[in-house]
């Protein structure tokens, strides 16, 4: 595993208890709520998640106010990371088209705050000295930056916009919201195996699972680098052997899919946390 992919498990496992220690947080509330009614009621929030149709907007990047592209929504995980293609329905929604799916995947990969999370992904990176074959310094560093772009551009897109494309699959996250932890967290889970067809019917989740599998072979054997020699204080003469091979593809493709397997986790409890965060400030 690499230096970028255990900083990232790290921070995963960072909100992992944080959003637990949330949720039983909200549900003691609720408990409380229960047994102690508040006089008042207040109006009901609109998601920030919510589909298109709702009066749900945010602003862009040059200030101004815009509605999310149909089907979709402006939610960002944290109030930063782009979480475009996940709603706070279960209802069938029409399906996403061919323009659509390939739009919101673009918006989202180009978004101007993915720009200094690759810069934070290359620096774990170099500090770990992953892919020794790169070297040290700017030179090194710039490579890296590189390699992460590609990497989380390629996976991107074919996991979400290429082969829901051919495969007729809805690449949007439905939260539940319905149940307990221990039931949302199951639900959560399975996503990254099950998943709706632009039909609206349950399907396997082939988009994930062969999509991140295409992902990393590209990567691994176009532009990682090959095998050579290079020269360190102790051994001028270093054999560094490549990683263009089918276990490190495999362990690649593990590694995605276990880090997607979290981003879902997160996505499913990520909109109690935001709405706690939005009620301590109120």
């Amino acid at each position: 595993m690499r230096a970028r992919e255990l900083g990232v498990a790290g921070l995963g496992l960072a909100l992992v208890l944080s959003l637990g220690q949330a949720f039983g947080q909200q549900t003691s509330e609720q408990k409380d709520a229960g047994q102690n009614p508040a006089p008042q009621t207040a109006p009901p929030a609109v998601p920030a998640s919510a589909p298109a149709s709702s009066t749900d907007k945010s602003k862009s990047a040059g200030g101004k106010t815009a509605a999310p592209p149909a089907g979709t929504s402006n939610d960002r995980l944290g109030g930063l990371l782009p979480n475009f293609l996940t709603l706070e329905t279960g209802a069938k929604l029409p399906p996403l088209t061919v323009k659509q799916k390939f739009g919101v995947v673009a918006r989202a990969t180009f978004d101007p705050v993915q720009y200094p999370w690759w810069a934070l992904l290359s620096g774990l990176d170099q500090a770990g000295n992953s892919d020794p074959a790169l070297g040290q310094g700017w030179e090194g560093y710039g490579k890296r930056y590189g390699i992460v772009a590609a990497d989380g551009t390629i996976e991107n897109f074919m996991v979400s916009a290429v082969l829901p494309t051919l495969l007729h699959q809805d690449p949007r996250f439905y939260q539940s919201s319905k149940g307990g932890f221990l039931h949302r967290t199951g639900y959560a889970v399975t996503r990254i195996v099950i998943n709706r067809g632009d039909s609206g019917r349950t399907e396997f989740n082939f988009s994930e699972i062969i999509g991140a599998g295409l992902a990393a072979a590209i990567s691994t054997y176009s532009y990682h680098p090959k095998s050579t020699f290079i020269s360190t204080p102790s051994n001028p003469h270093l054999f560094v052997p490549s990683d263009r091979t089918f276990l490190n593809t495999c362990s690649v493709w593990g590694t995605q899919i276990s880090l997607d397997t979290m981003t879902i986790f997160i996505k499913e409890f990520w909109p109690d946390i935001r709405r706690a965060i939005r009620k301590k400030k109120n």
